[in-house]
């Protein structure tokens, strides 16, 4: 096979299976992927890792010579030295330390932005399906409305009810549809929510696979608030930050020790004394008015700060942990209790009142209503199971870890 056809037809096979991995359903855990593989959010974000990688080498720099000639009418006329700089106690380890502390912490605002990215896609992903299966109980319920006006217009027909009945029936075929357009409109919007997250075309159909009332479990209460403790992004934010001010202290104690500057050097040409001769300097500040002490108490003021607001966090996030924990669990008491009792009872109730009214033993308002309520429920009830999935998100993103 010639070498342009084979590259051609490697082309074509790498176009077909992106278009198979576009068009396969689209699961929680592949879509969780790839948003932390695709979003453009997170993608900005770690360029910051090449930002806190240079600081490290700009901290490791030495102090670069200075060499100066120097040409005069006095003895001697020329010279020539040589200028270093010596950092004494330690401070260019310490100045690495405190880059390397900051780059712990560029790593910590990444993994922050990747749980709220991870929440956001959580939320948008079955948000998306809600709205489908949204979607799904309008169209039930216009079809559901149409069947009755069928039976309504063959009793009308018949000379059973009369035109009153058959206008109402009408009017709520009519809001059927409008509801069933609506929730259409509705699907494409969280399909764009989601698709944006994704990093995908809004304009490309999802199709996901999951379902809304798959509600995941989650440990004991006193689990997750000891994973929060060591897990969220804002403890684990605030313990950087309490290790980089470490860092600075140790160097603000560095500098408290004066540098030494060096010099070597040769001069040249002094008549009658000498042609060239060699000439030596060293230079040390001498700390008499000023040793550093206010940047020491300063870091040490912050780092006071730190601990207390440490503690404080570690209060907060206990707090949050244990609101975010109780929210889950009486919003899937809910959901459950919607689909164990409500919504059969609320079927059940809708299927007699169909009878009743085919069998002339009771209005079509009565009907109607019980239609209404059943839409209702079965809206309630999907709005729930998304309650319980959003909650679920909110609760990984406080403690800082995910929990299925």
């Amino acid at each position: 096979m010639p070498l342009r056809a084979t590259f051609r037809w490697l082309a074509l096979l790498l176009l077909g299976a992106a278009s198979l991995a576009q068009d396969a359903p689209l699961d929680l855990r592949t879509a969780l992927q790839q948003a932390q593989a695709s979003n453009l959010e997170l993608r900005a974000a770690r360029q910051n890792r090449a930002v806190a990688i240079a600081g490290i080498t700009i901290a490791k720099a030495i102090p670069n010579p200075t060499v100066s000639f120097n040409a005069a009418r006095d003895t001697p006329h020329e010279s020539l030295v040589f200028d270093q700089t010596l950092e004494i106690g330690g401070k260019r380890a310490k100045r690495t330390a405190i880059a390397r502390e900051e780059q712990a912490a560029t790593e910590i605002d990444i993994t922050v932005l990747e749980r709220n990215v991870r929440r956001r896609t959580r939320e948008a992903f079955f948000r998306s399906v809600a709205a489908g299966l949204q979607a799904e109980q309008s169209k039930a319920s216009f079809d559901l409305t149409t069947r009755t006006k069928d039976i309504v217009r063959q009793r009308y027909d018949a000379g059973d009810v009369a035109q009153l009945e058959l206008i109402q029936a009408d009017v709520e075929v009519a809001r059927a549809e409008a509801d069933y357009e609506m929730a259409q409109q509705a699907r494409k919007s969280a399909d764009v929510g989601l698709a944006a997250l994704l990093n995908r075309k809004f304009d490309a159909e999802l199709k996901l696979q999951s379902r809304l009332d798959e509600i995941p479990a989650v440990p004991t209460m006193d689990a997750v608030i000891d994973t929060a403790l060591h897990s969220n992004p804002d403890v684990q934010r605030f313990t950087q930050q309490y290790k980089l001010e470490q860092s600075r202290l140790d160097l603000a104690r560095a500098m408290r020790i004066p540098n030494i500057d060096v010099q070597a050097g040769v001069d040249f040409n002094s008549p009658p004394d000498f042609q060239a001769g060699g000439r030596g300097q060293l230079a040390v500040g001498v700390p008499i008015f000023y040793r550093g002490q206010g940047e020491v108490a300063q870091s040490n003021a912050r780092l006071e700060l730190l601990r207390l607001t440490l503690q404080s966090e570690n209060v907060i996030v206990s707090s949050e942990a244990t609101a975010a924990y109780f929210d889950f669990i009486a919003k899937a008491n809910q959901a459950q209790r919607y689909s164990q009792s409500i919504l059969p009872q609320t079927v059940k109730l809708e299927q007699m009142a169909q009878e009743s009214y085919a069998a002339g033993k009771s209005n079509l308002l009565t009907l109607i209503d019980a239609q209404r309520k059943l839409n209702d429920i079965r809206k309630a009830y999907i709005d729930s199971l998304l309650a319980v999935q959003s909650s679920f998100a909110a609760l990984e993103e406080v403690v800082g870890a995910p929990l299925d």
